[in-house]
């Protein structure tokens, strides 16, 4: 699906278009103008040519929303980026809409996961679209919708994964070793040998940096929290919202309830802990 809106407000779209796929193969289509019941930036203007004129007599978006929604209910619904969703969230919030029950995929997260070249940059859908020989005329929304789709396309070929594989596997960190399990011995020369240590919550930095980290200091590191556990670390933020009545995740209560029942375990900031090992031991 993609949209084009008439200007900075997001909840103006003046096109949406939405392309069907099975079997690899264009199914059928759905695209049309849409009065945004707004004004028309030029700079909008320039980029889809769509203008007043263009939209006069052309349904609004409370009229257009139920035939997009027959369209996409149930389905995974793919975008070339945040915008275009949001796009339709903010539109219908404008209207009091009821949201389309569907499944989101962002094919910049799967481009990004599939192509080193594009990890970091370069995965706009023009420049997509012409490395991998897909002709398409910009900015038309049924246009970019199809061209969205060849991409995806072109990515499961790539990865030889499933849809279903596609979407778990953009949940997963753009490399994959930063998903590699924590365990790690400890250096037997290290200030906290005979530690054994858990990360908890968002780090500041990689969980295997943060484990490596660990490790040089003398800690074991394991991924659980167990009777051995005597250093759980939690991630500075999670520290922060827990301050507002946040739940606390399965491995902190773990650990508070080992230390109600007398295991010595100490619970530590990110930080605190990264001071504490940076601290050289005396001589």
């Amino acid at each position: 699906m993609d949209a084009e809106t008439a200007n900075a407000d997001l909840s103006s779209i003046c096109q949406v278009g939405a392309v069907e796929f099975e079997n690899g193969e264009v199914r059928r289509t759905f695209s049309t103008l849409v009065d945004p019941d707004d004004y028309f930036d030029p700079i909008n203007v320039s980029i889809h040519g769509i203008d007043e004129d263009k939209v006069r007599g052309a349904p609004k978006l409370a009229a257009v929303h139920p035939q997009l929604a027959d369209f996409v209910t149930g389905h995974t619904v793919v975008s070339h980026s945040f915008f275009d969703r949001a796009a339709l969230r903010q539109a219908e919030s404008r209207y009091t809409l009821r949201g389309i029950e569907c499944q989101w995929l962002d094919t910049t997260m799967v481009v990004r996961r599939t192509w080193t070249q594009y990890a970091h940059r370069g995965y706009g859908l023009e420049n997509l679209a012409r490395d991998l020989g897909i002709k398409f005329r910009h900015h038309d929304a049924a246009e970019d919708a199809r061209t969205t789709g060849l991409i995806l396309l072109r990515a499961l070929s790539e990865t030889k994964m499933t849809l279903e594989e596609c979407l778990a596997r953009v949940k997963l960190p753009i490399n994959l070793a930063d998903t590699e399990p924590l365990r790690r011995t400890g250096n037997v020369e290290g200030q906290f040998f005979g530690e054994v240590a858990v990360f908890t919550g968002a780090l500041s930095m990689p969980r295997r940096k943060a484990a490596d980290m660990a490790a040089a200091v003398g800690c074991r590191v394991d991924t659980g929290v167990t009777k051995e556990t005597t250093l759980l670390i939690v991630g500075d933020q999670d520290v922060a919202r827990l301050a507002g009545g946040a739940t606390r995740s399965s491995k902190q209560l773990k650990a508070e309830a080992l230390i109600a029942k007398g295991q010595f375990l100490r619970i530590l900031r990110e930080t605190d802990f990264a001071a504490m090992c940076s601290l050289q031991p005396t001589i």
